[in-house]
């Protein structure tokens, strides 16, 4: 493994994984009598629209038994699989438009429903009605199911999908198809919770590698430090993508609430003592798979983790998180750009009063604006003591329409159960951590016998339960 970005270890696997798919799609294919790969241009141009119509006719008429139909969706997905960025698009929306329910036939059995005179016709006519509002393309999509990564296809096609249904009202309706399609089988009943270790298969830690969403894993060497006796990597499986993490979490076994990922992250600290550790801290959560996007997977995650952490080591005591807080940056810049500069103390103003710049710099906005502040003991403790208190004013009280955390991670943690427990100041230095949150982290604590009424509470009533020190700091 090289150092290069998870982009280009992603880009990769996935070209890997669609040279796979093609040949062995094409195998099944060929394998029914009279079933034949169609070759389109790449961009579906000129009539090729029209022989795509016709091959998915023939995929919904199901001819010749299970192996005919394998082998027409094996042929069909070669095709989606054979296209380019137009052709797909072209694809999807015959698919969206031309095999929708029939509208006027779900209107006749509407109607006679309505006129059904006893029950034997009434049970009748609803079993009529259910199949008229039986999308044809649902038949379509599901016959992805019976192929060799047919269901990760299936992912893969919606994450294309939904960025192409923001601007296309049908395509929407298919996106909105295809996520409860994948949601009915990615129903947390069907997921497995597997440890990763360093000795699991090269191609799934290079997975791992290129899926790692927090803090990017730099090198074959960082990965390994991930993977150490003091470190525990778990993750959500799918039966029918057994080769593909769809959620995992990484944690340090530690002594102590960890403050600073960055000690977390040192390849050269000295190897822990998993016996000796008291604690547990989930420092990076990572989605794996784009195409799954609203489909819950990580409610569950943290709670059966700690369950295995436990029966392991049943000396762990406190189960916590050291976690980012991507928004909060973007939400300060916009809070001060208003009338959020009359927000220090008298003892904050003391200490920006003190400051060896000009006066009209002296502004909370102002300094944070200034380059390498975070390197400045002065500046950074001038700042310490608003940036926390604006910090758990966001993540407990900034909130969506809907009436969830503003920060996409704080809601996650928070609908997990969690609880705030402390912010640390300088916890993550790096670019990323500096451009997200100017380096604050927060750690959220689960406590077993407090998660389902933390839960309840922050789902029921948007209550987000706290530390006593996080009340008063909000507070000011």
């Amino acid at each position: 493994m090289s150092d290069r970005g998870s982009t280009g270890f992603l880009d990769t696997v996935y070209d890997r994984t669609i040279s796979n798919l093609r040949n062995v799609w094409r195998d099944i294919a060929a394998s029914a009598r009279g079933v034949l790969s169609i070759a389109l241009r790449p961009d579906l141009s000129g009539d090729d629209a029209d022989r795509l119509r016709t091959q998915f006719r023939d995929c919904l008429e199901s001819k010749g038994g299970e192996v005919s139909s394998r082998a027409r969706a094996a042929a069909l997905g070669r095709t989606y699989l054979a296209l380019n960025e137009d052709g797909r698009e072209r694809f999807l929306r015959v698919l969206a438009t031309e095999f929708d329910i029939d509208r006027g036939a779900v209107q006749a059995t509407w109607e006679r429903l309505r006129r059904a005179k006893n029950d034997d016709e009434r049970m009748r006519t609803e079993r009529a009605l259910r199949r008229a509002l039986d999308a044809p393309r649902i038949k379509l999509l599901t016959q992805f199911n019976a192929l060799p990564e047919g269901v990760k296809f299936l992912v893969d096609m919606r994450a294309e999908l939904m960025a192409l249904a923001r601007k296309d009202a049908s395509l929407a309706a298919l996106e909105l198809d295809l996520k409860g399609l994948l949601a009915s089988w990615f129903d947390i009943g069907f997921l497995e919770v597997k440890r990763i270790t360093w000795d699991s298969p090269a191609s799934l830690l290079e997975r791992l590698t290129g899926y790692e969403a927090v803090h990017a894993i730099r090198s074959w060497k960082d990965l390994k430090n991930r993977l150490e006796a003091d470190r525990r990597c778990f993750a959500y499986f799918h039966p029918r993508m057994p080769d593909e993490p769809l959620i995992f979490v990484e944690v340090a076994l530690t002594q102590g609430m960890a403050d600073d990922v960055q000690l977390l992250l040192d390849e050269t600290a000295p190897l822990g003592d998993p016996a000796a550790a008291d604690t547990a801290i989930f420092y990076s959560i990572s989605n794996c798979q784009r195409g799954l996007t609203g489909i819950s997977l990580g409610d569950f995650l943290i709670k059966r983790v700690v369950d295995q952490l436990a029966a392991e080591l049943p000396h762990l005591r406190t189960y916590a998180t050291l976690s980012p807080i991507p928004g909060f940056r973007a939400w300060v810049e916009k809070h001060l750009a208003g009338d959020g500069e009359d927000i220090l103390t008298p003892s904050e103003r003391k200490l920006f009063d003190a400051l060896p710049i000009d006066p009209a710099e002296r502004q909370l906005r102002s300094l944070l604006a200034r380059n390498g502040w975070h390197k400045d003991d002065a500046f950074a403790q001038a700042v310490r003591g608003p940036l926390l208190r604006l910090a758990a004013r966001y993540v407990l009280h900034e909130k969506t329409p809907a009436g969830r955390a503003l920060d996409a991670v704080a809601h996650f943690h928070l609908s997990n159960g969690a609880r705030v427990e402390r912010f640390n100041w300088r916890a993550d230095l790096s670019a990323k951590g500096l451009q997200q949150s100017y380096g604050v982290m927060v750690n959220y604590l689960y406590r077993l016998a407090d998660i389902e009424a933390n839960h309840e509470a922050y789902t029921g009533e948007g209550r987000v339960s706290a530390a006593t020190p996080i009340l008063r700091l909000v507070k000011g």
